[in-house]
């Protein structure tokens, strides 16, 4: 009987070396070799500190700054841990908000968020990624439209030349890889980082 127990356990055993324990350490030593900063998690660092990932949005809300798409991720609330609270960006909870079409509240929310941006930036069509949620609600890139928008009210906000925040927009544009994959975008983060080192008031 062993003779027939003893193949499926060596086999067990075997393929549990090679897939379990050698095969990810091969990936790893290769991705640390050869893309070190995407395996390490694309992290960006300021003075020495991490201040976040190029792959995962960070909730801007100040004027001058600019804005991703909105989050409609949640987290516990602290007060009744039966329910859940709002927290933007928050990526221990990734997903989306599971509203459909049909939604009141999805309706209600997109109208007043479109109204406000209508009026911050009159006359100008509001690009569809500032007033809708990712699939992931951790969206770290908008579109070059949506940060394009948000140029005069930026600009004001920091008592800066719009050609001057305009160009900076433009300079961040991440076209499609060799020309055909993705779309174009900005990710925007870095669009504020390089707008805290352009300064303005």
């Amino acid at each position: 009987m062993f003779q027939h127990i003893r193949p499926a356990i060596t086999m067990i055993v075997g393929m549990t070396i090679l897939t379990g324990l050698a095969y990810p350490l091969a990936m790893t030593g290769i991705a640390q070799a050869i893309f070190p900063h995407q395996a390490n998690g694309s992290l960006i660092e300021k003075d020495g500190k991490v201040i976040g990932s190029t792959l995962i949005g960070q909730n801007f809300t100040g004027a001058n700054y600019f804005h991703g798409r909105p989050s409609a991720t949640t987290d516990a609330d602290p007060n009744d841990a039966t329910k859940t609270i709002p927290a933007p960006y928050n990526a221990g909870n990734s997903g989306a908000s599971n509203l459909g079409p049909t939604s009141k509240a999805l309706v209600d929310r997109i109208t007043d968020d479109s109204g406000k941006l209508a009026a911050e930036n009159p006359g100008v069509k509001v690009p569809m990624d500032l007033v809708t949620t990712s699939a992931s609600g951790l969206d770290p890139d908008i579109t070059p439209e949506a940060a394009l928008f948000q140029v005069p009210r930026v600009a004001k906000a920091r008592n800066l030349a719009t050609v001057q925040v305009r160009r900076l927009v433009q300079d961040h544009i991440v076209n499609r890889l060799a020309g055909v994959i993705g779309e174009p975008h900005v990710n925007v983060l870095e669009l504020n980082l390089a707008l805290d080192a352009l300064g303005g008031s």
